[in-house]
């Protein structure tokens, strides 16, 4: 099953190329919604146990020690599911939309879609780094070619940004093979080697600046509000819901257990930096105008706390991050949705010129205030479970970053709330005044993300149980390396 999951979206993004004109949304939605009914496969004949199943392992340059290998535990499998929920509903986001060569557009995204799963599944450091460099060169192209004004400028300067940490990782990556007995790339031989504190702490480093630049964390985030408002609102969709969430992934999977020890000596420094993104974030959302900037800073928030959650290490924060990554890229795209939505029947994104739009678009209004609620993790919607958990995770650790971070999440209700009053409550405006509701495709994609943040904020177990035993495991692990290194 894994075969079919990482090639064929390659393979339907390879057929998208021999098509043009509108047939290619509606092709690249039956091949997502393929994937998505081979994810769910997947799901359906998964154990809840901490190994790693659906595993395929091929020689790909044996000579040094490069295998095909990739496979899913619990906390990849969540990881599966939020890629295969999301790409469908993103490509369905965009049928209102006129893309110039929409064949090449929907092939990279799920191109796109390929290397993201890579990230996912890679028990090889070598297949991870590819699928890792896989889902940039897309979202690249994604953005340089259908973007909106500047885009050339922002994008490279996010190419630049990324691909700067990506080179760190490698470096890492090529120090740590070439310290493996067998001169491997598995994880496993990763996990398992010995080295002393001050060699993890490099590693530690090289691993940390390309993950924090991608989450991003606090100060490698200034490439972020700039790209997530230039690019065409599916690339911004893809980037927020999803490809954050390889770096968060990365931490989980890759950095701390490969390098427990550098974690242990900057574990404070790292927590501080997401603490620090909390705040600034959230203050800077406040004075935003543009709709689609303000959802980048709040993004940044979230992904702060969840940072925060990971690097306490311990049960409740690893747990609460991998819940409070699906539930995020669900509300995230919600919400860009939503502004995409505003802003092509207004033509603008600036919040004062809107106002009383739940006066002739209820349905919309009402989908608004329930993706609004899961994000500031209203109880009984999908954020609030991930957030209680980070918040308990980072009180562990240090009960005043809990009491600055729980501030901070206040602050992004009222400006999640005042924003919303603004666009759906204020005055009628002359742009406004002849907004019409929503329908077809557009009324499919909010009433599925609003059916899953309630369904996942009424019952979050299923989701909790998969991963539970995989996180406990990983912890485990780490807490072991750590004794026998005193």
């Amino acid at each position: 099953m894994t075969v079919i999951l990482l090639f064929l979206p390659l393979f339907a993004a390879l057929l998208l190329l021999l098509f043009k004109g509108d047939n290619a949304k509606n092709i690249a939605l039956f091949f997502a919604l393929a994937e998505l009914i081979v994810a769910a496969i997947m799901v359906s004949g998964f154990h809840a146990d901490a190994t790693s199943q659906y595993v395929i392992d091929y020689p790909w340059i044996a000579d040094w020690g490069i295998h095909f290998k990739a496979g899913v535990d619990g906390i990849s499998l969540v990881m599966v599911i939020l890629t295969t929920v999301l790409v469908p509903l993103i490509i369905l986001s965009t049928f209102k939309h006129r893309y110039s060569n929409p064949s090449a557009f929907y092939a990279l995204i799920l191109f796109m879609q390929t290397g993201l799963l890579l990230v996912f599944t890679a028990m090889d450091a070598f297949l991870f780094y590819v699928g890792w460099e896989t889902a940039l060169i897309p979202i690249y192209f994604i953005c340089a070619l259908w973007g909106g004004g500047n885009r050339v400028k922002v994008t490279i300067k996010f190419f630049i940004y990324t691909f700067a940490g990506s080179l760190f990782m490698l470096l890492g990556i090529i120090y740590m093979y070439l310290q493996t007995p067998g001169k491997t790339f598995d994880i496993q031989a990763f996990y398992h080697l010995n080295l002393d504190a001050y060699h993890q702490s490099w590693i530690f480093w090289a691993f940390f600046i390309a993950f924090a630049i991608k989450m991003p964390v606090f100060p490698f985030h200034t490439w972020q509000p700039d790209t997530y408002t230039t690019a065409p609102t599916g690339g911004t969709m893809m980037l927020s819901g999803i490809m954050l969430k390889m770096g968060i992934y990365g931490v989980i999977r890759w950095l701390i257990p490969i390098a427990p020890l550098g974690f242990v000596q900057w574990q404070s420094t790292a927590i501080i930096l997401a603490v620090i993104g909390i705040v600034y974030a959230s203050l800077i959302a406040f004075n935003q105008k543009d709709g689609k900037r303000l959802i980048a800073y709040s993004s940044i928030a979230h992904v702060g706390l969840i940072a925060a959650g990971i690097f306490a290490w311990n049960m409740q924060g690893v747990q609460g991050a991998v819940i409070q990554m699906l539930s995020h890229g669900i509300n995230v795209v919600g919400l860009f949705f939503v502004m995409d939505i505003i802003s092509r029947r207004i033509n603008t994104r600036d919040i004062s010129q809107m106002g009383g739009i739940a006066k002739s678009a209820p349905f919309l209004a009402a989908s608004f205030i329930i993706i609004i609620m899961g994000t500031v993790a209203l109880p009984l919607t999908n954020g609030f479970i991930g957030e209680f958990l980070l918040m308990n995770s980072i009180y562990q650790y240090n009960i005043w970053l809990v009491a600055v971070a729980g501030l901070t999440i206040i602050f992004g209700a009222v400006y999640m709330l005042r924003m919303y009053k603004q666009v759906m409550q204020g005055e009628t405006t002359a742009l406004t005044a002849p907004f019409t509701d929503v329908s077809g495709s557009e009324k499919v994609v909010l009433i599925t993300i609003c059916a899953l943040i309630i369904i996942i904020g009424i019952y979050p177990q299923p989701i909790l149980h998969l991963s539970e035993a995989s996180v406990g495991n990983l912890i485990e692990q780490v807490n072991q390396k750590l004794i026998s290194a005193k």
